[in-house]
């Protein structure tokens, strides 16, 4: 089957659907590549590149898609001016297509590629499983968005992002609110956390609390009960409107104090919530920067142009539509890999002939066109059913969990008894039948048995690696009392046990010396 890389035609797309290095493996499948002339010249990649990896270079665009059994793009087809048809009007009939399709958004294209029977895949609409995250294109992107975003908003601010200290002042970090802790939030956080920025996000899905405090950011967490945004799919949900107040009324205290504002925050199938107003941009320090990364779904600003960076109020808002494309190289490869782990899926037998599963969770929720049949939306999951617990295993009922519990605690208190009353018949036999100079030991011995446990008892586990620095003078001490012992020993016995004591209490020394100079190693600079 003949595989079609076309070049991209949308204004300013710079990513190619197939790299070199992705194209080799693909061929490896049993497909038949064919680039476009130029496909990949603005991610760096030339035509030799491709034909030194087996694929094959077409100048006629039209033959291209035409010819083509298999079409993998990056931007979904769009009417090509230089043709003057639609890219999809150009598919041979029943031929195969993976690309972003944004199906909620495009309806029309949805029949349009029915009508032709092209079966389409659409890599945005990829269940977010965990079996599907190697093919998880819109992660990918969205990470190289967050990064970009704070590369955006560091060359249009006017000062350093980490805090300076020079002879002419001192310079404090800027300040920067990320608005959504989805991949793109967190890398935009990881980003400027790296940079040395004081970083603060926001997000309504408190699970993402740890992940943003775990990178170096402070977690704004609104003090609204219960309610979490946790939608299906790792995306946030809507919430409720009290809550929307209180979260408008936080941004725009944020938005007063804060240098540089990133947004990412979108529901699937909904135009970019607003959250950022023309009000709380005039109240922004002047010089300040807004990255409106929702602006290609109508923006999380108000005065927010999609494709165009502005300024209002004296703050710059950056409304780029392209982030990922103007790292292309990295996107691309990125991209590439994640088209070439899903047409593995599709071509198990390696035979360059796809089959189409659709009793598999991922290719059903990427297929959205399946022969002349429109398939999107795919079906809910179902909830997975509990089995039936095997007779005799049933759960047991409150009442029996508290009798158990009951029972437990009496048996626990019989043999804390039981092992009280040996001790105590132990103690009083030896009291009673060994002479006085070793009962006065053995009630050192005992005592220090019983200090020493209550003392390393108390101390926090994490402490206990410091204790065995304080264990070596304890140590010295029997290293000390038993070599008098081997010095003037009586028996062969005794001078035995006092070599061992010796042995022994060296290495407790030695080891915990050593632990203890690894340690102090550790906070040296």
């Amino acid at each position: 089957m003949k595989l079609g890389i076309p070049k991209e035609i949308f204004p300013d797309e710079r990513r190619v659907a197939a790299t070199p290095p992705s194209v080799h493996k693909l061929i490896a499948l049993g497909y038949d590549v064919v680039v476009e002339a130029g496909a990949g010249e603005a991610a760096h990649y030339r035509d030799e590149a491709y034909e030194a990896v087996g694929a094959a270079v077409a100048v006629d665009t039209r033959a291209l898609w035409s010819e083509a059994d298999f079409i993998l793009k990056v931007r979904a087809p769009m009417d090509n001016p230089a043709l003057g048809k639609h890219e999809a009007d150009l598919m041979k009939p029943g031929a195969f297509l993976v690309s972003y399709i944004w199906p909620a958004q495009n309806p029309e294209l949805l029949q349009k590629l029915a009508a032709r029977n092209i079966t389409s895949f659409a890599i945005d609409s990829l269940p977010r499983i965990s079996r599907a995250q190697k093919m998880d294109a819109l992660s990918a992107m969205a990470n190289i968005a967050g990064y970009r975003a704070v590369i955006e908003a560091a060359n249009r601010f006017g000062r350093f992002f980490t805090g300076q200290v020079t002879a002419a002042g001192k310079v404090p970090p800027a300040k920067v609110m990320v608005i959504g802790a989805g991949v793109a939030g967190l890398a935009a956080v990881g980003a400027a956390n790296s940079m040395g920025a004081v970083v603060r996000a926001f997000d309504t899905r408190l699970e993402v609390k740890e992940q943003i405090e775990s990178m170096g950011a402070e977690f704004l967490q609104l003090d609204f009960g219960d309610e979490d945004g946790s939608g299906s799919g790792g995306y946030a949900k809507q919430m409720s409107d009290e809550f929307i107040k209180a979260e408008m009324a936080l941004f725009a205290e944020q938005a007063r104090e804060v240098d540089i504002i990133i947004t990412t925050a979108l529901i699937p199938g909904k135009p970019a919530p607003k959250l950022i107003t023309a009000d709380m941009v005039k109240s922004m320090k002047p010089g300040s920067v807004i990255v409106d990364l929702a602006s290609e779904r109508g923006g999380n600003c108000e005065l927010t142009e999609p494709g165009k960076v502005v300024e209002q109020h004296g703050v710059t808002l950056i409304g780029y539509t392209d982030l990922p494309s103007r790292m292309a190289k990295v996107a691309s490869d990125l991209y590439a890999t994640n088209l070439f782990h899903l047409l593995t899926e599709l071509t198990p037998d390696k035979n360059g002939q796809p089959a189409v599963n659709m009793d598999d969770d991922v290719i059903r929720g990427l297929t959205v066109v399946l022969g002349h049949d429109v398939t999107w939306p795919p079906p809910q999951p179902q909830a997975p059913v509990s089995p039936k617990p095997a007779p005799g295993t049933e759960e047991p009922s409150a009442e029996q969990q508290a009798a158990a519990r009951r029972q437990s605690e009496r048996r626990s208190l019989i043999g804390k008894g039981a092992l009280l009353v040996a001790t105590v018949a132990a103690l009083y036999a030896v009291g009673a039948h060994a002479p006085e100079s070793f009962l006065r030991h053995f009630t050192v011995f005992v005592l220090a048995c019983f200090i020493g446990w209550q003392v390393i008892w108390n101390v926090t586990a994490s402490l206990h690696t410091p204790l065995m620095s304080v264990t070596n003078a304890i140590s010295g001490i029997i290293v000390i009392g038993a070599m008098l012992h081997l010095a003037r020993a009586e028996s062969i016995a005794v001078g035995i046990m006092a070599f061992v004591a010796v042995l022994i209490a060296s290495i407790n020394v030695g080891g915990g010396f050593r632990v203890t100079h690894r340690m102090l190693r550790m906070f040296r600079k």
